[in-house]
């Protein structure tokens, strides 16, 4: 068995009733995730408000545990074991998320799709096609860009400019059609219209012929968003007028299931 968090004077309870070495030590790692996935002891001291003690009594022990792992340079990343976890927990939420995109299917006619950001890729961890012939397929599992995509911009919509900006330096903008967007400044400009618009559109970015409509799960315990996808005849601006609305309610809908999942 992994030893215990840390000492007993970390085990009280804390103020919401829980054991505050665990509050403690899963705040360090979302911290260490909002980091980038790497951080040094006085970067979390400074964050966190926690004495340098304490937070190397914490990560000594993560560190044994397979959650956080040591760096050469001394500064401490997540470890492996929370790959297994992150992926199970990802399977979970597309399992809650499926009959909320089979209703959007029954409701738009379009295959419906949940996808999720998962460091600087979006990952796709569930979809319900369509049942027209001509329909769009997206493997569950399968990792894109953001910048190409309508689930991509809604994710990123309300992150500062210069995380974005950070990101797209990070991977790169190639062009997957012609219409892809590959400025950073036209990608700001696209969150933009996010943001001013309450939906997310791929139009013919990530593949030619297609349109993808986005929206965000409000307060998801993860960044999430859901999408209809379809054929650009189809899904036409007339379309788009109808179908917005749903995704929206559909959103708010499973974004309160996954709250009751999770209650306080």
């Amino acid at each position: 068995m992994p030893p215990s968090i840390a000492s007993s004077t970390d085990s009280t309870k804390s103020a919401t009733g829980g054991v505050q070495s665990l509050e403690r030590a899963f705040d360090l790692l979302e911290r260490m995730a909002d980091a980038g996935g790497e951080v040094g002891l006085s970067e979390l001291s400074a964050s966190s408000g926690l004495p340098l003690p304490t937070i190397h009594r914490l990560m000594r022990t993560l560190v044994v545990c397979g959650y956080v792992r040591q760096q050469a340079n001394r500064r401490y990343a997540l470890g492996p074991r929370l790959i297994r976890l992150g992926e199970s927990a990802s399977r979970l939420l597309g399992t809650w998320a499926r009959p909320y995109l089979a209703r959007l299917v029954e409701e738009t006619g379009e295959t419906a799709n949940m996808a999720l950001l998962d460091g600087d890729e979006i990952v796709y961890v569930a979809q319900v096609p369509s049942k027209h012939s001509m329909r769009m397929f997206t493997e569950v599992g399968r990792r894109v860009l953001p910048h190409s995509t309508g689930v991509g911009k809604a994710l990123l919509a309300n992150t500062p400019d210069h995380e974005v900006r950070a990101l797209l330096a990070r991977t790169g903008m190639p062009a997957a059609t012609e219409k892809t967007i590959t400025t950073p400044e036209g990608f700001l400009a696209a969150l933009e219209d996010v943001r001013r618009l309450g939906y997310a559109i791929d139009d013919n970015e990530q593949e030619i012929g297609v349109r993808c409509l986005a929206v965000s799960v409000p307060n998801s315990p993860t960044a999430a968003a859901i999408s209809i996808s379809g054929p650009a005849g189809r899904v036409t601006e007339s379309a788009t007028e109808k179908i917005v609305p749903i995704l929206q309610q559909v959103a708010g809908e499973l974004s309160e299931a996954l709250a009751s999942q999770n209650p306080a």
